[in-house]
């Protein structure tokens, strides 16, 4: 694979990824959830396309799968330009920041994400990019090597990060404009649940809608992932028509329990619960007990649990509380604290 096919998407993509691309919205009007963040968006490309400039630089944050990729695809699409895609871990030098930055057209979007993984080097040469859109390029070795300064065009950079933490200061500092996604309500993730429905040619009742809803962990990628899953069930087992009661079917043939919680969310519980006796447990020794990497549980497992109230932290490591005892089938033990009013998931 070549430079160029590594750092953004190719043209021609599998047919699985075409699906998933067609179940995104393509504007802001489509777009379902996060009306505070829609709001912004609005007015924000509305006042840049009145005043014909490109839009000031964007972070989004928040968990995976609530629509970081697809806002910044419907923000090129709202602005009339074209998008450029890649990811903080693909670019490993500088040649491949500067490659991109020189092919960037006036006013493109220009969108990397998990920005977060970004190396030092490539972030340098970042910052005089995003401030006054030029980059310095060192030509030759040794003491013959001297620099020259090339001009960019004006474009919009987007980063999406799923640790917001991670990303440095002089970094953060120069997007004009930042935003943490929040997880969707049941409301919101049912209409997504309908409207993916429609797009797919299936067809579902409200209670089968609202089934989905409930164990989609407040994320739009996940109700989508079950939709496809439970609309394979009802064309196998049934005729193809996705009921609550087909939908429960196939929910519990998935290993996805009442409370949207899967086989390792349960095996995460279940560790804690037999293995150290309830907490407290550290995120290591919890990660090489399960087999997984420390990165992957805090990152999508731990923050659906600490919302719904099964887990929460504290300065000596992870606890069970009184919610996560009684989901285990286990009477919690005397003195065991329910989780905090607001962390709760609603």
């Amino acid at each position: 694979m070549d430079d160029e096919e590594r750092l953004a998407h190719p043209e021609e993509i599998p047919l699985e990824q075409e699906l998933e691309r067609t179940l995104r919205p393509r504007s802001l009007t489509a777009f379902v959830g996060q009306p505070v963040l829609r709001e912004q968006l609005e007015i924000f490309i509305e006042a840049a396309i009145s005043r014909g400039e490109p839009l000031d630089h964007v972070l989004l944050a928040g968990p995976p799968g609530l629509g970081k990729t697809t806002l910044a695809n419907i923000i090129a699409q709202e602005m009339g330009v074209n998008i450029v895609t890649t990811s903080g871990p693909a670019l490993e030098r500088k040649g491949d920041m500067a490659a991109i930055l020189t092919h960037l057209q006036q006013g493109d979007v220009l969108f990397i994400d998990e920005i977060h993984r970004l190396n030092r080097s490539i972030e340098e040469i970042l910052y005089p990019a995003m401030e006054d859109f030029e980059i310095d390029i060192v030509i030759g070795q040794g003491p013959s090597a001297r620099t020259i300064r090339l001009e960019l065009p004006h474009f919009t950079l987007i980063g999406a990060t799923t640790r917001s933490g991670l990303i440095t200061t002089p970094l953060r500092d120069r997007f004009g404009f930042s935003h943490r996604l929040d997880y969707y309500s049941m409301e919101d993730l049912g209409r997504i649940v309908v409207r993916s429905a429609e797009i797919l040619a299936v067809v579902i009742d409200e209670e089968g809608a609202q089934a989905l809803a409930l164990r989609s962990r407040g994320t739009p990628r996940i109700a989508n992932r079950l939709l496809k899953r439970v609309r394979d069930y009802a064309q196998v087992r049934h005729e193809g028509r996705i009921t609550g009661t087909i939908a429960l079917e196939a929910l519990r043939l998935f290993e996805v329990d009442d409370e949207g919680l899967d086989r390792v969310d349960r095996e995460i519980l279940n560790l804690i619960l037999h293995k150290f006796d309830g907490g407290p447990v550290g995120l290591s020794t919890l990660a090489v007990a399960i087999g997984e990497e420390a990165d992957t549980i805090e990152d999508v497992y731990e923050p659906f649990l600490l919302q719904r109230g099964f887990l929460m932290r504290t300065p000596r490591g992870r606890v069970l509380t009184r919610l996560g005892y009684e989901h285990c089938g286990v009477q919690a033990p005397v003195g065991v604290q329910p989780a905090p009013p607001d962390t709760l998931f609603n």
